[in-house]
């Protein structure tokens, strides 16, 4: 039985972990943000578990990356708008490596500048949610696992 009498909810560790989530939602929209120097310098603070800060910065960047898959989805005729947070050449080289190489392609979707537009492609192509889940959170926690096993390597 767990004793949630001890728990504190917003103790600088729980802190920590929910702006490394929101950091690697945020990285992985089509907003420019980054959350690997977060990560690094939460791990550098030795203070926090290093396999639940893995797990949280995966959730967090496989749900942004489903924010794009949405905006793909549901919001693809708006793609000739101005406003629309995918350049019209970007969508098209992401498509064409979609449609060439099929869902393997998300193994990319960590990958800076051409990621972010695959997750939308997969939502225009309409892509399955769960396969397009299991396949971009392999690729996210893949790159974070790396990113940790580097820091550990050279710490």
């Amino acid at each position: 039985m767990l004793a949630y009498d001890n728990i504190v909810w917003f103790d600088g560790k729980m802190m920590s972990y929910l702006l490394l989530f929101l950091s690697a939602l945020l990285a992985a929209t089509l907003i420019p943000a980054q959350s690997e120097a977060l990560l690094v310098s939460l791990m550098l603070q030795g203070e926090a578990v290093l396999w639940l800060l893995l797990v949280v910065a995966t959730l967090g960047n496989t749900l942004g990356s489903v924010i794009n898959w949405w905006l793909g989805r549901y919001l693809e005729h708006f793609q000739s708008k101005r406003w629309f947070p995918v350049k019209a050449a970007s969508l098209a080289r992401a498509q064409q490596w979609f449609q060439r190489y099929g869902w393997g392609v998300l193994l990319l979707s960590w990958l800076p500048v051409i990621g972010d537009p695959l997750t939308v492609v997969a939502g225009v192509m309409r892509m399955r949610l769960l396969p397009f889940v299991l396949v971009v959170a392999v690729a996210k926690g893949g790159r974070y696992g790396v990113l940790a096993w580097a820091f550990l390597l050279f710490r």
